[in-house]
């Protein structure tokens, strides 16, 4: 198999998956970066950078099309044109890898990674020896997909579309069995065009449940509610702020990783995982790269990496940092309007209020962004700015440090290796940093 736009979170865990399962894996991508460049060339998986059509090897029985690949680009309508077989990730992967699987899925707006991580590890620790495809890389395996020995294949249900030629959510091609639904938001702007598009898909998936399947969702969220009333056919089991109370790990932080731990237990009870097991797991889970991950300390200035970028998460994790991490330590947090969604301009308007807790504020934005960025951040009425380069940013930043400032970083790309720039930059004594 060849495998276009293979440094995804999703394809490149796939591409593990094709390879562990025996099968010859190769790919493409214009975005080769870690931590799914590492994992690749790991697993010995060949990468070629860039999407010419030449590079296009001939001896392939499928290609496997990822999501950011188009029509009028030369190497689609080359295998267009040939005739040769193709299929997008989420149709490869029930076909060859979840047959025959009782699949838990994870879906929701925000904390899939984290919860479908949590999980994935519980089952571990009870000995199930489940297969996972998680979007991002749990620090307890340190690998984001495995196929595991079981009868249990634990996956992140994005709703994200599968292909130019497949607008479903790749959700609908997983047919789980256990489904948890964190939370739904508006989001993926460039895919659709309200929150009621988002809503059908998740009740297509909801059709798809068997009656003997569960159906874990939160029940303080409005629009979740909303969607289990349009039709249910499963049974329930709903977990929300009032019920959710249980020790976190000290890498776990905030009232939002408490509901996705919670999530996760109640999916672990329906495949007879007891409460005690689950929870003594929790303990000694460790976290997900980018999940608020410290990536350095310099002259006691820490700097940290997370996914968050949407207003919610974002919000979410600053909160989370200030009552676990910060404490009166100053917040300086950069968020990348990295996003579709974001670039369109549709959190823009509560963009200003998800940044409050910090005390500093930088946002950086692509140079053709079709919004005013500058107005959000002045909205925000915090000291920091809008900037297109990384050099005006990095100067920026270095121009007011303090002793003990903790650094957040906010994206979901690779925010051009931002936070190891930032690191080598820092001043490396304190006599250097601002009082």
């Amino acid at each position: 198999m060849h495998i276009l736009g293979i440094c995804g979170t999703f394809m490149g865990s796939l591409a593990v998956l094709a390879a562990k399962a025996g099968m010859q894996v190769s790919g493409q991508d214009s975005k080769v970066y870690p931590p799914m460049s590492t994992q690749l060339i790991a697993n010995n998986i060949a990468i070629t950078d860039g999407y010419a059509a030449d590079d296009l090897p001939a001896d392939v029985d499928v290609y496997v099309i990822g999501n950011v690949m188009r029509r009028g680009m030369p190497i689609i309508e080359h295998i267009l044109n040939n005739n040769l077989l193709y299929m997008s990730g989420p149709q490869f992967l029930a076909k060859y890898i979840l047959q025959n699987q009782h699949v838990l899925a994870v879906t929701g707006t925000h904390g899939k990674t984290t919860t479908t991580s949590i999980l994935t590890w519980i089952l571990h620790y009870a000995g199930l020896n489940p297969g996972y495809l998680i979007g991002g890389v749990p620090n307890n395996f340190g690998i984001s997909a495995a196929l595991g020995a079981g009868k249990y294949f634990v996956i992140e249900g994005d709703e994200y579309d599968c292909a130019f030629f497949d607008k479903r959510s790749k959700f609908m091609h997983y047919q789980p069995k256990t489904l948890i639904i964190n939370n739904i938001e508006f989001d993926h702007a460039d895919i659709f065009k309200d929150l009621e598009a988002i809503l059908t898909q998740f009740h297509n998936l909801l059709r798809t449940i068997p009656g003997v399947g569960m159906v874990v969702y939160n029940q303080d969220d409005e629009h979740v509610k909303h969607l289990l009333n349009m039709g249910c056919w499963s049974q329930r089991d709903g977990f929300g702020v009032q019920n959710a109370v249980i020790d976190l790990p000290a890498n776990l932080l905030g009232e939002h990783n408490r509901l996705n731990a919670w999530a996760a237990i109640l999916a672990a009870k329906n495949v007879g995982v007891p409460l005690a097991v689950s929870l003594a797991a929790l303990q000694e889970f460790t976290g997900v790269k980018r999940r608020l991950e410290l990536k350095g300390q310099v002259a006691q200035i820490s700097v940290y990496s997370d996914f968050a970028h949407h207003p919610t998460a974002i919000n979410a994790t600053l909160a989370a940092v200030r009552d676990g991490i910060a404490g009166n330590r100053r917040i300086i947090a950069v968020v990348d309007i990295g996003s579709n969604t974001m670039r369109a301009g549709v959190h823009k308007d509560s963009l200003a209020t998800a940044v409050q807790v910090a005390d500093i504020v930088y946002f950086f934005h692509p140079h053709d962004i079709v919004w005013d960025v500058q107005n959000t951040w002045a909205a925000s009425n915090k000291p920091g700015g809008a900037f297109s380069s990384q050099t005006d940013l990095l100067a920026a930043m270095l121009k007011d440090l303090h002793v003990d400032d903790l650094l957040l970083l906010m994206s979901n790309g690779s925010f051009e290796g931002f936070a190891q720039v930032l690191l080598q930059a820092l001043p490396v004594t304190t006599a250097q940093l601002a009082t």
